[in-house]
């Protein structure tokens, strides 16, 4: 691309609600960047029907198009993970039926969009069923697919689908992946080249997440932000906070986040039985950097994840950092956050993320110990490694990316008209 010429359209395409996952955090962050670097930009999101106006970074009303599910859909929007923070259907619980409504709602969805807004590229998340459809409704524009991981998991969950998603999502241009693990993953599942797949990491906003004004003195305090469920290990961080209370009497565990279905009840009835538990339900990023400058130790023991950029806004915030020993965190987060990152070694797993229950037992006296070492150790500095991660310069990687494929591309329907 010349960079005295106009800067391309952008159409963001994401099937569930900005800001309330990673992917939607990453929708975010890139619509905020792209906006600082002038690219005019159209969002297309999934939203409930009690949320007919989401907000997707600073963009105006009207260059968002909601797929309102319950809608233009007569059922609740499917979540790429099968707990969520809000209520969602699970993918596997969809019928023959529901899925066909679903690709032909959404096909007119993005047509009419897509007339209407005539855009030079397409940037969708998640390798799954609505980025498989792109090029039946947009053959000719460029399309980049980030992936998150959860598609690669419901490929598992739902195999009725995943031939479907594969010969669909292996038409598109480009991707994007989080770690290397990620891109070996995607070579081998839609059979691409390795050109074809791009690392780009995830991101963190300096602004929300810092350490400015944080207090050096404070009682022991643990953190820890996101879905209840099993899949991200929450049972086994109240087993471990239980554990430590005797040996800790002061401890608190401040718990960012929510779920739906009787897995995440019987979570939040737990925890509301807990004295040493405060829930906080959903935050902001403003609201989370906040609280993590308060806390001392940010607790991630999750079975399954791709690139969680949580582990480095709470590092960014001052916190000591445990996590689970997950590929992506090895190989990409631990050479960059050093010392203040402290890996526990994954159980046994049954199924993707679904632990052994015999050894569980194991991997909480791990996670006690790690979590008791943190708590005893001073604050860290923000590594230097730690700046890769900030989302301009997760940008900076994707925007090659588009001007890549821009660069190959034909000339766009709007230089064509003029």
């Amino acid at each position: 691309m010349d960079a005295h010429s106009p800067k391309p359209k952008i159409l963001h395409v994401l099937s569930q609600r900005p800001s309330r996952t990673g992917s939607g955090v990453t929708l975010d962050s890139m619509v905020r960047c792209a906006d600082n670097a002038g690219y005019p930009q159209i969002a297309v999101v999934g939203t409930p029907s009690d949320d007919h106006q989401p907000e997707v970074g600073e963009l105006a009303a009207s260059d968002v198009y909601p797929f309102v599910f319950g809608g233009d859909v007569p059922f609740d929007l499917p979540g790429m993970s099968d707990v969520m923070p809000y209520a969602t259907r699970r993918w596997a619980s969809l019928t023959d039926t529901e899925i066909d409504q679903y690709v032909l709602a959404w096909s007119r969805h993005l047509e009419e969009v897509i007339d209407r807004v005539q855009p030079d590229l397409i940037h969708s998340h998640h390798i799954w069923l609505l980025s498989s459809i792109l090029k039946d409704v947009a053959a000719e524009i460029p399309v980049v697919t980030h992936c998150h991981a959860t598609g690669l998991r419901q490929m598992e969950l739902c195999p009725h689908l995943a031939q479907r998603v594969v010969a669909g999502c292996r038409r598109n241009d480009a991707f994007c992946v989080l770690h290397r693990e990620h891109a070996q993953q995607l070579e081998t599942i839609l059979d691409l080249t390795p050109e074809r797949i791009h690392t780009v990491a995830a991101g963190y906003r300096e602004d929300l997440f810092h350490a400015q004004q944080r207090s050096q003195e404070m009682t022991p305090t643990v953190v820890f932000a996101g879905k209840f469920s099993q899949a991200k290990g929450l049972p086994w961080l109240l087993d471990a906070v239980d554990r430590l209370s005797s040996a800790v009497p002061q401890l608190k565990l401040h718990v960012a986040g929510s779920g739906s279905g009787a897995e995440a009840d019987a979570l939040r009835n737990r925890m509301a039985s807990m004295s040493q538990v405060q829930m906080h339900g959903m935050l902001s990023q403003a609201e989370l950097g906040a609280l993590l400058r308060r806390c001392q130790v940010f607790v991630l023991p999750s079975m399954y994840e791709g690139l969680p950029l949580v582990l480095v806004e709470a590092v960014a915030s001052g916190c000591h950092v445990v996590c689970t020993a997950l590929p992506g965190v090895t190989r990409e987060l631990q050479p960059a956050l050093g010392t203040a990152l402290c890996l526990v070694p994954l159980p046994a797993m049954r199924t993707i993320d679904q632990p052994d229950p015999t050894g569980l037992p194991q991997f909480v006296s791990e996670l006690t110990t790690a979590i008791q070492r943190a708590i005893d150790r001073p604050l860290p500095e923000l590594p230097a490694g730690a700046k890769q991660f900030t989302w301009p310069s997760v940008f900076q990687r994707v925007e090659r990316i588009w001007s890549e494929l821009l660069g190959k591309a034909p000339v766009s329907a709007n230089d064509q008209a003029g």
